[in-house]
């Protein structure tokens, strides 16, 4: 395929293989802070609100999401375990999505379902992909 601007492939080309690492490390990275709000936090504030939206069992369900969430990050941002943790971060934005969100509409602004159903894309898309060359999957020569 022809680039529309051909003068910048100079530097596209180089930068290529950082692309998907980037991608990856950020979306780790970016789904950190949730998993800290919530275990920093009262976790049975966070278990309330998770009741309230029909998850059960709640204070189980904040705690596993929290840990998801956080450590499932860190891993997603190392590049360890990505196949497996992207399911599970794909399964729990799926239900976020058609369980809490889907009522609302599509807008994230009115609590739609919009910023979980793109954290269900990027799992799935990393699920596919793995975690690529730079990555501890790749450093240890393992990857599910």
């Amino acid at each position: 395929m022809r680039p529309y601007f051909p003068a910048l492939v100079p530097l596209y080309r180089p930068l290529e293989p950082y692309a998907w690492p980037i991608v990856r490390i950020a979306a780790g990275a970016l789904l950190m802070p949730h998993g800290w709000q919530k275990l920093s936090g009262d976790m049975a504030v966070v278990a309330v609100n998770f009741a309230k939206a029909g998850l059960e069992p709640a204070y189980a369900l904040a705690w596993y999401i929290a840990c998801l969430e956080f450590f499932g990050g860190l891993l997603l941002a190392i590049g360890l375990l990505t196949r497996p943790v992207a399911v599970l971060v794909l399964a729990f934005m799926a239900m976020a999505v058609f369980q809490v969100h889907w009522p609302n509409g599509f807008f994230w602004t009115a609590k739609g379902y919009e910023y979980p159903l793109m954290w269900g894309l990027l799992a799935l898309a990393l699920a596919i992909r793995g975690a690529g060359p730079l990555s501890v999957d790749a450093w240890i020569g393992r990857e599910v």
